[in-house]
Parts: C-alpha cells; sequence; structure tokens
C-alpha cells in the first residue's frame, strides 16, 4: 500500500515539492555556512519525494546549535517551503482522492519549518533512532 500511496504522491504533488528542497538546497549550498543547511534541505527532500513509510523522530542530542539552526533555517528557507505545502495541500484537499495526500503535505510543514533536530526513520522504526 505504501508503494501506490507513493507513486500517487509523487505523480500529485511530490516532484515538485522535491524541485523546491533541490533548489532551496542549492541556493543555501552556495556558502560555506549554508552547506548544512542544503545538506538538510536535500534530506527533507527525498522524505518529500517518498513520504509513505516513513516518519521523523528527535534527536535527543541535537542541542543549542541545532536550535539557533532552526532559527536561520526558518528566516531564509523554512517558511517558503511551509507555504508551498500549504498551498499545496490545500489543493490536494479539493477531490475526496486528494485528502490523504493533502494531510500528508500538511503533517511536513512542521518538517520544512524546523528540520534540524530531527531524523528521518521507518514508520516501523520510529524508536531506531534513539
Amino acid at each position: 500500500m505504501k508503494t501506490i500511496l507513493n507513486v500517487i504522491w509523487l505523480v500529485l504533488s511530490g516532484f515538485w515539492l522535491f524541485l523546491g528542497y533541490l533548489l532551496a538546497g542549492v541556493l543555501l549550498c552556495i556558502t560555506i555556512i549554508g552547506i548544512p543547511f542544503g545538506i538538510a534541505a536535500f534530506r527533507i527532500g527525498v522524505y518529500a519525494l517518498w513520504p509513505f513509510g516513513y516518519t521523523t523522530v528527535e534527536r535527543r542530542d541535537a542541542g543549542a546549535p541545532s536550535c539557533i539552526g532552526n532559527v536561520l533555517w526558518l528566516i531564509l528557507a523554512g517558511w517558503w517551503l511551509a507555504i508551498t505545502h500549504i498551498v499545496t495541500g490545500i489543493m490536494l484537499c479539493v477531490t475526496i482522492i486528494g485528502i490523504p495526500f493533502g494531510i500528508a503535505n500538511f503533517k511536513l510543514i512542521p518538517v520544512s519549518l524546523l528540520p534540524l533536530g530531527r531524523e528521518i526513520v521507518r514508520t516501523d522504526q520510529p524508536f531506531a533512532a534513539r
């Protein structure tokens, strides 16, 4: 079932969201300071490409640098990507078939706003990272 949902997701919104994260990652990697943020954008972009079957968990060892990085991320790229998820989610919720995909878009908003200090794991292993 995850495969079918991921393929439909890819066609409806996953590819375009992946391109948005890819663009954000490339722009953030222009400077040396932005490389960690670019890597986070690429990581979340792959998660936005195939979200079903995966979830995010907080890393307990993230600490203060992750918090500071999240504030910078929110200013530089986070709110743009969150707006993309909101618009795509609303457009998908217009049809009955698109409602689960719209809800999945809304679930990606917290990760797009504050990605640092989180790890993407399979849904059958949500506590494996801890």
